[in-house]
């Protein structure tokens, strides 16, 4: 029997936050949502809508025109805002997204490229707006008395070319801004062609993108794209229009670099993305000891062309950052270019470029602050922290006597924090390189992990959106955005991003386990547990606590402990040890060996330990007052409540 398919116009509603709400509440959050449904049934009927399922904290709705899909969006945005307005109850806040397009019926259910875009249109819309697609645009907007607003070309997860979406203009959210278009004016720097002679100095082309792009971070009222996201556009044939949506950013700079003994050649123009317009294009011939000069000229002109406003600590920011040995600068940008590559052999390598530099110039705060960094990065590759840790604190201390301007030392000096359990110390050294570099993805990111465990979730989970606007493309920040959103409950977005983040690095094991952890908890224990399992063979001794805690979901405790004696066994040196074994003890029920290996992992100064004050494996401990002492111990007071 041949698939019945039609026209139809479809309606996602979402409840913002309904996982952490619930988690917060249930009975009222519950009772919200009772009511939220009392509210919008009757006028998905008034529309002649058909309800297709229920969400849990949603609707999919199908509708013959978009003109009646809107109008009832309208009405069910209005109505909850009157009922917001009466006060005395929580407000209920919802997200409505509408497409149209060809669905195929399925049962009762209906599929299709319209289901799929209407579900990525709708968590685009702001807390009580709704967003529309091209199609529905084009049959509603002289049909309606509100205003259509066209928002940047906007990049959704499984759709090839950024999509036009419209936010509806409704008078409680004028001035609001939605998703797609809360942050400042954006610009990518892409990565600078490399068209020396020699090859091999493709380091000084990207050392000068990433130089560019952190100048420019610096710049308040300008939303600045990171470094890991830009160079996934290394060589690329895409068009300036598909980059500038699928980063969400009205203009790109990009050029070229040629280097040839001492002579530069580096070329440069702003694009505006709309118009794939130059606005302007430079050539600068100089000797090397100008690229500061060179940096400096390309930043004053962009600011000048976006019309960003330089703040006189900017200016003087801008001005400083450009002192140095040139020779000394040349390795530097060896040693970030091999730290980058994120593996102990080339963070060693990084190190000795960095002493190099230092050599030359025993005064380049930058060479200091980088090498702090490399030190500390080496816990990522198993080696001793007590062995590193100090060398990383001696280093970036240097880099802040010479330069307390510098954000990068700020995030070098957090991570070392980190590792002491300073954490208000840490929390202090984020905001200050977030005043310094608004632009920051990495320190918004680790600020976000801090204050995650200390029970901050609404402000943590903010940090972790600023992040992944200022980072999209990064496998990195979307596992990190992912783990967030785990940990705090909220699965489905939690598996969103980590699933966004798997697409970027299919063989980054971390992530897959912890997006079958997000299965588990949502209670798809036999996929989850299917994925973690697969980590866990890859990642070793630091999953099986994972693994344990899936397997006993699953109801396999003979599995679980299975896993107890091998961790007890292995003869690894990990870092990961101590708390991955008493988190097996903590899922099993033996809270006597779990907190004897969590004091153990505390006087071992274990990284991974401050982990517990989120973390779910431990939940069975949580109202142990040894537990909540082991906390206080690490200066985390406001654990998350299980």
């Amino acid at each position: 029997m041949a698939a019945t398919r039609r026209l139809a116009a479809i309606m996602f509603t979402d409840t913002v936050g309904y996982t952490a709400s619930t988690q917060a509440d249930e009975a009222h959050t519950l009772q919200s949502l009772r009511e939220q449904e009392e509210l919008v049934r009757p006028l998905i009927s008034a529309h002649h809508g058909r309800e297709i399922k229920s969400t849990g904290d949603g609707f999919l709705v199908e509708f013959d025109s978009a003109l009646k899909a809107t109008h009832c969006a309208v009405d069910i945005q209005r109505r909850i805002y009157d009922r917001n307005a009466e006060g005395g109850l929580p407000p209920i806040r919802i997200r409505i997204g509408i497409h149209l397009g060809d669905v195929v019926q399925n049962g009762a259910d209906i599929l299709g490229d319209a289901v799929n875009i209407a579900a990525r249109i709708e968590p685009v819309a702001e807390p009580g707006g709704i967003c529309l697609s091209a199609a529905v645009r084009e049959q509603v907007w002289n049909k309606i008395t509100d205003k259509l607003e066209k928002l940047p070309p906007t990049a959704l997860k499984g759709v090839q070319v950024p999509m036009e979406i419209y936010r509806v203009v409704l008078p409680w959210t004028v001035g609001a801004p939605s998703a797609a278009d809360s942050a400042p004016t954006g610009l990518a720097v892409l990565p600078f062609s490399n068209i020396s002679p020699d090859p091999k100095d493709e380091y000084f082309a990207d050392g000068l993108t990433e130089e560019l792009i952190s100048i420019l971070s610096q710049l308040r009222g300008l939303r600045v794209i990171a470094r890991t996201s830009v160079m996934q556009y290394k060589a690329t044939s895409k068009a300036v229009s598909q980059i500038g949506g699928e980063l969400r950013v009205s203009s790109i700079l990009e050029g070229s670099v040629r280097k040839a003994g001492n002579r530069l050649r580096v070329t440069a123009q702003l694009i505006d993305v709309e118009s794939e317009g130059h606005v302007w294009s430079d050539t600068y011939d100089r000797e090397l000891d100008d690229i500061f000069a060179v940096q400096r000229e390309i930043a004053d002109r962009v600011a000048s062309s976006l019309k960003v406003r330089l703040l006189d600590g900017e200016m003087r920011r801008m001005k400083m950052g450009g002192r140095g040995n040139a020779e000394a600068y040349t390795l530097l940008l060896k040693g970030r270019f091999h730290l980058h590559r994120w593996e102990r052999a080339s963070a060693e390598l990084a190190i000795k470029y960095f002493e190099e530099a230092i050599a030359r110039d025993p005064g380049y705060a930058a060479a200091y602050a980088d090498l702090g960094k490399a030190y500390a990065v080496l816990r990522y590759f198993d080696v001793d922290p007590t062995t590193t840790y100090p060398k990383a604190e001696e280093y970036v201390l240097r880099a802040l006597e010479l330069d307390d301007s510098s954000a990068e030392a700020h995030v070098a000096r957090a991570i070392i924090l980190w590792s002491k359990y300073e954490f208000a110390a840490r929390d202090k050294e984020l905001e200050r390189a977030l005043e310094l570099n608004p632009n920051s993805a990495e320190a918004h990111l680790l600020l976000s992990d801090g204050w995650s465990l200390m029970g901050r979730r609404e402000d943590a989970l903010r940090e972790v959106e600023k992040a992944l606007e200022l980072d999209p493309l990064s496998e990195e920040t979307a596992g990190n955005a992912g783990t967030a959103y785990l940990y705090a409950g909220d699965y489905d977005r939690a598996i969103r991003h980590l699933e966004d983040a798997l697409e970027l690095d299919p063989k980054n094991m971390f992530f897959l386990e912890n997006l079958g952890l997000a299965h588990v908890q949502k209670g798809l224990i036999r996929e989850g547990l299917e994925e973690v399992k697969r980590a866990a063979d890859t990642l070793g001794p630091t999953s099986l606590r994972d693994l344990a805690y899936a397997y006993v979901k699953a109801g396999k405790l003979e599995e679980a402990r299975g896993l107890l004696t091998k961790a007890l066994r292995s003869n690894k040196v990990s870092r990961a040890r101590s708390v991955t074994i008493g988190g097996i003890y903590a899922v099993l029920g033996d809270t006597e060996n779990a907190l004897q290996w969590l004091e153990r992992a505390y006087d071992e100064r274990s990284g991974y330990l401050p982990s517990i004050g989120t973390d779910f494996v431990f939940d069975s401990l949580r109202g142990d007052p040894r537990f909540r002492s082991l906390l206080q111990k690490m200066n985390l007071t406001r654990p998350v409540s299980s």
